[in-house]
């Protein structure tokens, strides 16, 4: 299911909102040529004390496998609890943290989500899909779904652990795999053949494009020629989905994101700024205000009062 809410409290170690960007080289401990990295949740358990304090991953995707024990996570500080067996699929850009029970046992997979991108090339209904992050237990799960989560995790391991000739293919496999029971178990299996999914594809496809391009500030011509429609095509689809214009989307996804970061980092307005792409942190603030209200000063002013949350 896709993960809207949660309930419980925060922990002391989400409560700086200070989060960290770990690069793919960070989670990775040899064989520089891999296209992805598998670790056993204990590997990261045992050295930060089984408490994994809030971070994010830009362009990298994190599938989670929890087969016993339980695990409270906080994602962009909602709470959630996993209760193995379970599975996490993270999308690049959302904070994250998590409290593991010792004894809890399991995998975690991570990946460049453009290599992702490119594997499923093919099929831009499931590309699309790969941005909001998936939480599957209990009865998220179909029947038998998670023997074949547990399966795929194993065999994705097992080609992780050799050394035998084509293992950078098989793991792509392998994580093309994963990424596509994940979908499937989040999506059902009803077919997409009408002109309402194909339109609902489109903005799927659309939004998934922002996740890439967004602090580059691509105008709308460009993201209708890599979708191979006219802008106007895509405004009304996004209109008729969404109920926003394209360009209210793109607007809407970065203030998201300005969102964020004022909320979770402790950087200068002018930082955050820069770190979306604008040129002018005067052009960012009149930004922010027209879509937010209040300025990004007066937006971190009410996070610390109590008075707004951060997204």
């Amino acid at each position: 299911m896709d993960i809207p809410g949660g309930s419980g409290t925060f922990p002391a170690f989400m409560k700086p909102l200070s989060p960290v960007a770990v690069a793919f080289r960070e989670v990775r401990h040899f064989a520089p040529d891999d296209c992805l990295h598998v670790e056993s949740l204990a590997v990261r358990g045992e050295e930060y004390a089984w408490t994994i304090p809030a971070h994010r991953h830009e362009g990298l995707h994190q599938f989670m496998w929890v087969e016993r024990g339980t695990a409270n996570v906080w994602l962009d500080q909602v709470p959630h609890t996993l209760q193995g067996p379970a599975a996490l699929m993270l999308a690049p850009g959302c904070v994250h943290a998590f409290e593991f029970e010792p004894a809890c046992a399991g995998l975690q997979v991570t990946a460049p989500t453009e290599r992702l991108q490119r594997a499923l090339a093919a099929s831009p209904s499931l590309v699309a899909q790969l941005m909001p992050s998936l939480l599957l237990q209990g009865e998220d799960f179909a029947t038998g779904a998670s023997t074949a989560g547990r399966a795929l995790f194993g065999a994705l391991h097992g080609e992780f652990e050799r050394s035998a000739a084509g293992r950078s293919d098989a793991l792509q496999a392998h994580l093309v795999l994963l990424a596509t029971w994940f979908l499937r178990q989040a999506a059902g299996t009803a077919p997409e053949g009408s002109r309402t999914a194909l339109r609902d594809t489109l903005v799927q496809r659309y939004r998934s494009l922002l996740e890439v391009h967004l602090r580059k500030h691509r105008p709308l011509g460009f993201y209708a020629g890599e979708l191979g429609v006219t802008p106007d095509h895509l405004s009304r689809a996004c209109r008729a989905v969404a109920g926003l214009s394209a360009l209210d989307l793109q607007h809407e996804r970065l203030l998201l994101e300005s969102r964020r970061l004022l909320a979770y980092t402790q950087g200068a307005v002018a930082d955050v700024a820069h770190e979306l792409g604008f040129d002018d942190p005067a052009y960012f603030s009149r930004f922010f205000a027209r879509r937010a209200g209040l300025s990004p000063q007066a937006f971190r002013a009410a996070l610390a009062g109590g008075t707004a949350q951060p997204p």
